[in-house]
C-alpha cells in the first residue's frame, strides 16, 4: 500500500511538472530522474511557498534532464523557481553556460551577464526593431508582398534584442506587414513557387536516390581541406575538450587542459597510428586524408605514430611501406614515433594503476575471456600488493605466455568487461630487441600515446566507437591529460578485398602476385597499377567526411583518376593485335617525322616526334574485310585517316595466310588536304617498340566477396581467372623508350597505362591504369 501511495505522489508530482500521464510514468521507470525532478520540484515549492506552476515544471524537467553536471542543478532551480530564467531562450543559454565553465564556483555576475538574467525587452523596443526591418527591406516586400521572407525580418529583430519572447516578435512582424500591405489579396494566396518547389524536391529525392543505392553516393563538391576547416567541421577547439558530448570531466580536467594548452599553444595535433604488421589498403586512404588533412586544414600537426605493441608480426617492410605511402599521398609527418617510444613510461603507469586498484594480475585464459559475457575474473578483487608482486614477475620472465595477464578493472561501451592491459610474448622487438617480454594492448596504449603527444583530436574509424569509454576511463584513472575521440565512417569498395589475412591468402594460393598487385586494392597496388595519388585524394574527398561507414563502386574511384590523368598523362600511339600494312605509294624512301602533341587540348604542353614509313601497324579490330552498316574504319571499299600523320589509306591488296586469314594488306595513301574527308581516322605505328602490356580487370566476379550469401564457397571460390590479360608483343611509338616505372601515358583510343616495375632495358611493361570513358569502337 505504501508502494502504491508512493507512485501516486510520484504522479502528482510529476504531473504538476506539466508532464502528461503517459509521460509521467514512463519518468518514474527512471528512478534516478524523478528523484532528481522530485528534488528540483520541491526546491522551487519552498522558494515559490506555492505548487509550481506548468510554464516552471517545464523549465524545471528541461533542466533536469539536459543538464550535464547535475552538481549545479540546485543553483539553476533557485534562478528558475524566482522566474529569473523564464524562457527556454535562457534555460538554454544557462545549460551552455555550464557546458562552456567546468571550474567552481560559479561566478553569478558573469552567468547572469550571459544567460539574460534581469534584462527587460519592452514591447516598444520590440515594436521599433520590427519597424527598422521592415524599412529596410520595404521594397522587396512591397515587391513580393506575403511571398517574402518574414523569418529574415524575425532573425534580424533577434539579433538586436537577443533575449526578446519569439511570439512577441512575430506578432509584430505580422502587425506591421499587415498595416504596410493590407489584407491579402487571391494572388498572395496563390502558392506561386509550388512548380519550383516539386522540381527541387524532385531533385532531393533524385539526389537521396544516387547517394543511396549501392554505394553510388552522391559526391561532395567541396575539396578535403573546405571540408575540414574550421567550422566546417564540428569538432572542439583545442582545450575545449570539455564541451564534447560524452567527454568526461573530472576534478584535474581544467588543470590539466590548462598545462596541455600552454604546451600546445593551442594547435591542433592529430595522429596517423597504423599498425606496421601489413601494407594500407584504400581505405586507410581516408584515414590518411582525415587526421592529415584535418590538421594542415586547420595549421595543426599531425604525428605518424606506429603502433608496434605486437612484435609477432611487425616486419621493417612495413615500417618503410607506411611511411612511404603517406609521403606518396603527399602528407609530411611532423614526426615519426612509435608506440614503443613509451614502453618504460606506459610499465611505470601499469604500476601506478595497480597501486590505485585500478587494475590487476589475473590468470584466467584466453579462451575463458573472449567474447562478450565471459565468467568474471576471480582474481579481481586480490590484494593490491599481490597483483604488484605478480607484474614484476610477469615483467621479468618468471610466468609462461598466456600464464598471466594484467586487466584493468572497467566495463566498456559494448559490454566487454576488464580489458586486457599488458600479456607476455617471448618474441624480441623490432625496436627494443629482447628488454621486453610483456607488451601493452591496444586498449591501453592508445589513448596513452595520445595523451603523452598532447593529441588534441584522436580520429578513428567507428568501430573504435566502443572503446571510446575506455579511452576517457583510462585517461582520468591516472589523472592526465584525455584528448577526445572522434570517429568517422570507414570507407570500403566492392569487388575487393582489404583484410590482412586474406590478402596473404591470396598471394599463397597464387592468386595474385604480392601485396602490391595492380588487381588488389591496396596502396601499393594502386601506386603499381598507375593510380595517382591526386586522384585517390580526390576520391577521399568526394566521399566526404561521413560517420556512416560507406562501401563504394570502384568505377567513381577510376572517374577519379581519368581526371587527374587527362591532364597529367601524355599521349602515345600503341597497337595491341597488328595488323601489318605496305604503303607501296609511300612518298618517301626514309621514315618521315610525324610531330604529336602531347596533349592535343593544350598545345603548349610541347610535342613528341614519331617516324612513319611505308610499313605501319594497325589494330586488328580497325580493319574488315566485310563491309558492314555502321561500321566507319577500314575496310577494301572504305578508306580510312591515320592520326596525326596527314595521310589517308585505301587498301589494294589482301594477303592471307592458309586458314584465309588477313595477315596483311597493301594500301596507297594520300594527303588528307586532297582527299575525300574519311569517317574515321585511327591509329598507328611504324617501327615500333615491342612491349609488354597487362589489363586487368576486376579480381572477383561479386561485389561482397565475403558475403556468405552472396558467395557461399567463400572469397577464394569467387576469383576472375579473366583478371588479368598479358599481351607480350604489343606494338607502342618509339616516344615511350626512355619511360622509367611509374610514368603514365595515355594510350590514344585504348586507356591509361604506367611503366610497371618489372621493365628492363630491353623491354618496357606497362600496367593498364584504367579504360577511356568513350568506347574505342564508337572513335
Amino acid at each position: 500500500l505504501s508502494g502504491a501511495r508512493a507512485v501516486m505522489s510520484g504522479l502528482e508530482l510529476l504531473r504538476g511538472l506539466g508532464l502528461s500521464e503517459d509521460r509521467a510514468k514512463q519518468t518514474l521507470r527512471n528512478p534516478g530522474l524523478s528523484g532528481l525532478l522530485a528534488r528540483a520540484a520541491r526546491q522551487a515549492e519552498g522558494i515559490l511557498g506555492s505548487p509550481v506552476d506548468k510554464a516552471t515544471g517545464t523549465l524545471l524537467y528541461n533542466a533536469a534532464t539536459r543538464l550535464k553536471d547535475q552538481k549545479h542543478l540546485a543553483f539553476l532551480v533557485n534562478y528558475i523557481a524566482k522566474k529569473d530564467i523564464n524562457s527556454s531562450l535562457q534555460l538554454n543559454a544557462s545549460l551552455d553556460y555550464f557546458k562552456n565553465h567546468q571550474t567552481d564556483p560559479i561566478d553569478s555576475a558573469d552567468f547572469e551577464r550571459e544567460c539574460g538574467i534581469g534584462v527587460v525587452v519592452t514591447p516598444e523596443q520590440i515594436e521599433e526593431a520590427v519597424e527598422a526591418a521592415v524599412c529596410k527591406h520595404r521594397n522587396q516586400i512591397m515587391l513580393e508582398r506575403y511571398h517574402f521572407n518574414m523569418g529574415l525580418l524575425m532573425g534580424e529583430v533577434r539579433n538586436k534584442l537577443k533575449w526578446a519572447d519569439g511570439k512577441i516578435i512575430r506578432n509584430e512582424v505580422d502587425l506591421q506587414v499587415l498595416n504596410l500591405l493590407g489584407p491579402k489579396t487571391e494572388a498572395d494566396l496563390e502558392n506561386r513557387t509550388k512548380t519550383s518547389k516539386q522540381k527541387a524536391s524532385r531533385v532531393t529525392a533524385e539526389s537521396k536516390d544516387k547517394s543511396a543505392n549501392n554505394g553510388e553516393l552522391k559526391v561532395e563538391s567541396a575539396c578535403l581541406m573546405d571540408q575540414l576547416r574550421g567550422e566546417a567541421i564540428k569538432f572542439h577547439k583545442p582545450g575545449e575538450n570539455f564541451k564534447t558530448d560524452g567527454y568526461v570531466v573530472t576534478a584535474n580536467t581544467m588543470d590539466l587542459l590548462q598545462k596541455h594548452l600552454e604546451i600546445t599553444g593551442g594547435q591542433v595535433r592529430t595522429r596517423f597510428p597504423p599498425e606496421p604488421n601489413g601494407i594500407l589498403h584504400i581505405g586507410h586512404a581516408k584515414a590518411i586524408n582525415f587526421n592529415f588533412g584535418y590538421a594542415k586544414a586547420n595549421d595543426g600537426i599531425c604525428f605518424l605514430r606506429y603502433d608496434d605493441t605486437n612484435p609477432e608480426k611487425e616486419e621493417e617492410k612495413y615500417f618503410r611501406g607506411i611511411r612511404n605511402m603517406v609521403e606518396w599521398l603527399g602528407y609530411k609527418p611532423y614526426a615519426l614515433t612509435h608506440a614503443s617510444d613509451y614502453f618504460d613510461q606506459l610499465y611505470e603507469w601499469a604500476v601506478e594503476l595497480i597501486k590505485r586498484d585500478q587494475a590487476y594480475a589475473c590468470h584466467q585464459k584466453v579462451d575463458e575471456i573472449k567474447g562478450h559475457n565471459p565468467p568474471p575474473s576471480p582474481w579481481r578483487d586480490r590484494p593490491i600488493e599481490e597483483s604488484l608482486i605478480l607484474f614484476e614477475e610477469m615483467r621479468k620472465g618468471m610466468f609462461a605466455e598466456g600464464e598471466v595477464t594484467l586487466r584493468m578493472k572497467l566495463i566498456m561501451e559494448d559490454g566487454k568487461m576488464d580489458p586486457v592491459a599488458y600479456r607476455i610474448k617471448y618474441t624480441p622487438h623490432h625496436r627494443t630487441g629482447d628488454n621486453w617480454c610483456i607488451y601493452p594492448t591496444y586498449d591501453y596504449t592508445h589513448c596513452l600515446c595520445d595523451s603523452l603527444e598532447d593529441i588534441t583530436h584522436s580520429l578513428c574509424t567507428k568501430e573504435f566507437q566502443a572503446r571510446r569509454s575506455s579511452y576517457y576511463w583510462l585517461c582520468n584513472a591516472l589523472d592526465l591529460y584525455c584528448p577526445v575521440q572522434w570517429e568517422y565512417g570507414r570507407l570500403n569498395l566492392h569487388y575487393t578485398v582489404v583484410s590482412k589475412r586474406k590478402i596473404i591468402k591470396l598471394v599463397e594460393t597464387g592468386v595474385v602476385r604480392d601485396w602490391d598487385d595492380p588487381r588488389l586494392f591496396t596502396l601499393t597496388a594502386l601506386r603499381r597499377r598507375g593510380f595517382p595519388p591526386e586522384a585517390i585524394n580526390n576520391f577521399c574527398a568526394k566521399v566526404g567526411v561521413t560517420v556512416a561507414q560507406t562501401t563504394m563502386e570502384p568505377h567513381l574511384l577510376e572517374s577519379c583518376v581519368r581526371d587527374v590523368l587527362n591532364d597529367t598523362a601524355p599521349r602515345a600511339m600503341a597497337v595491341l593485335e597488328p595488323l601489318k600494312v605496305n604503303i607501296t605509294n609511300f612518298p618517301s624512301d626514309q621514315p618521315l617525322d610525324v610531330s604529336v602533341a602531347n596533349f592535343p587540348a593544350d598545345e603548349s604542353k610541347g610535342f613528341h616526334t614519331v617516324p612513319i614509313s611505308s610499313t605501319i601497324y594497325i589494330e586488328q579490330s580497325d580493319f574488315r574485310e566485310v563491309m558492314e552498316k555502321g561500321y566507319k574504319r577500314l575496310t577494301p571499299e572504305q578508306s580510312v585517316g591515320l592520326r596525326h600523320a596527314g595521310f589517308v589509306i585505301s587498301v589494294q591488296k589482301l594477303i592471307k595466310n592458309k586458314n584465309g586469314k588477313v595477315v596483311e594488306l597493301e594500301a596507297t595513301c594520300r594527303k588528307s588536304d586532297t582527299a575525300e574527308k574519311p569517317k574515321a581516322f585511327i591509329h598507328w605505328v611504324s617501327n615500333p617498340l615491342t612491349c609488354e602490356l597487362r589489363l586487368y580487370e576486376r579480381l572477383f566476379h561479386h561485389k561482397c566477396p565475403e558475403d556468405p550469401s552472396e558467395v557461399p564457397g567463400g572469397f577464394l571460390s569467387d576469383i576472375n581467372p579473366d583478371s588479368l590479360k598479358v599481351i607480350g608483343d604489343a606494338m607502342l611509338d618509339v616516344s615511350v623508350k626512355n619511360a622509367k616505372p611509374f610514368n603514365k601515358f595515355q594510350f590514344e583510343r585504348i586507356g591509361y597505362f604506367s611503366v610497371d616495375l618489372d621493365s628492363t632495358d630491353q623491354k618496357l611493361v606497362f600496367n593498364r591504369t584504367v579504360m577511356l570513358k568513350e568506347d574505342p569502337g564508337k572513335i
